[in-house]
């Protein structure tokens, strides 16, 4: 209580004698109080929650500290304490809102994650899939994580091996710039098929499913890919519909094959339709296609381009489902969710799927190719394969695949790489 006298006093005494009062006695007694019984007991009394000497206080050490006029100075400091008691409250509302945000991501993140109940699990072994030597020390390759993805000919919600992937597709994602290149891989692209047998490159998953696929991946390109997510003819469907369809813009020779892949396509097992929303294409030009019809789209490879036209097309939906989800609603996306999900593998358990779903945000496609590189690649029939893609020079391409993913000017492919060439050469005669 002593504090709250002596505080109360220097008020009194500075505003009645004026200036030359406030100068000695209030500045004298007042500093005094402040140092000692207003830094003592002022700050017990903060400490304690007293209001009643904090105001007490802050009003008498504002006539005292002022230019000698009480009422005045402490106008003025009233004025300043004020905007500081609006700022700390601007502090604390933002903070908040920075806090409810980060509940809001979690709780999405969390919820993407429990429905990966639903999702099909085909586990791979790890220590079972290829990967070259040398890629294991390749220092570029650090600070990136490359998943592999396959759109598979499955309308049965069976996606192990037994189905030959249509779409394969590998994303690296640079984790510091949340940067993420897309680069496919032709699906008739002779390439060793991970067990040493030579074939397009697409019977690698027919064959031996996600596992062998993977290898197949990091033994013909130096990649060192573990992680996978396959998807099937309705999962694609189901995401285009939920997301009210994408914008694609058709020109005129791709309409015929369009209407053409949608009408075949139907269940395997039942021999029904996958979907009742077949509605024919008329028309060229820039229009919103439903799920059967952007699958159809991607399918398309009887023109000019051929596979190398429609791997350009499935990156091309790809991209507008991707710009689409951005601006849908949390309600959409799990209507989106809850339909593909039965229709979608993956070997990511709910720790790596957290990690992939943190950043998702700040994700950004900055670029898209195609494996082999046009520059570096022929067209021909290779004994019972048939007719396929050919790289002229594995090694060059594996260059500009490390140079396209990890912008790194030299690499060395590995001799698995390099062997290839010698085995391509016997195959087709070149």
């Amino acid at each position: 209580m002593a504090s709250s006298k002596n505080n109360g006093g220097s008020r009194n005494t500075g505003s009645r004698n004026g200036y030359s009062d406030s100068r000695s006695t209030g500045s004298r007694s007042g500093s005094r109080d402040s140092r000692s019984s207003g830094s003592r007991n002022g700050g017990r009394d903060s400490r304690s929650s007293d209001s009643r000497y904090d105001y007490r206080e802050t009003r008498s050490s504002d006539s005292r500290s002022g230019y000698g006029d009480g009422r005045n100075s402490g106008s003025k400091n009233k004025k300043v304490t004020s905007k500081k008691r609006k700022a700390r409250k601007r502090r604390r509302i933002i903070l908040f809102a920075v806090e409810m945000v980060a509940l809001v991501v979690l709780g999405v993140v969390l919820w993407a994650v429990m429905k990966q109940t639903s999702m099909q699990k085909i586990n791979v072994k790890e220590e079972d899939i290829v990967i070259n030597d040398t890629v294991e020390n390749n220092v570029a390759m650090k600070g990136y994580r490359n998943i592999a993805l396959f759109g598979l000919d499955a309308r049965d919600k069976n996606l192990g091996k037994g189905n030959r992937s249509d779409t394969i597709m590998i994303a690296s994602i640079n984790l510091d710039t949340g940067e993420v290149k897309l680069c496919s891989v032709y699906r008739d692209t002779y390439m060793n098929l991970g067990n040493d047998k030579y074939s397009k490159c697409n019977a690698a998953y027919a064959s031996g499913g996600p596992e062998q696929a993977i290898s197949m991946l990091n033994m013909n390109l130096d990649m060192n890919i573990t992680d996978y997510v396959s998807i099937g003819f309705n999962g694609m469907i189901d995401v285009v519909n939920s997301l009210g369809g994408v914008e694609i813009d058709i020109r005129e020779d791709e309409i015929k094959n369009l209407n053409d892949y949608q009408a075949s396509m139907f269940s395997t097992e039942t021999k029904e339709r996958l979907t009742d929303d077949y509605v024919k294409v008329t028309q060229p030009g820039l229009q919103t296609l439903n799920g059967l019809q952007a699958t159809a789209y991607c399918r398309i490879r009887y023109t000019a381009g051929d596979d190398f036209k429609r791997a350009e097309r499935q990156r091309t939906v790809l991209l507008a489902i991707l710009e689409k989800a951005k601006t849908a609603s949390v309600g959409t996306l799990n209507d989106t969710l809850d339909k593909v999900l039965p229709n979608v593998a993956t070997n990511l358990d709910t720790k790596e799927m957290l990690s992939v779903l943190k950043d998702l945000a700040s994700y950004k496609v900055v670029a898209t190719d195609g494996f082999p590189f046009e520059t570096n690649r022929v067209t021909g029939k290779v004994g019972k394969a048939g007719s396929c893609v050919i790289p002229t020079s594995l090694e060059d391409n594996v260059v500009l695949l490390h140079k396209f993913f990890f912008e790194q000017e030299e690499y060395t492919p590995s001799k698995s790489v390099s062997n290839y060439s010698a085995r391509v050469s016997s195959d087709t005669g070149r």
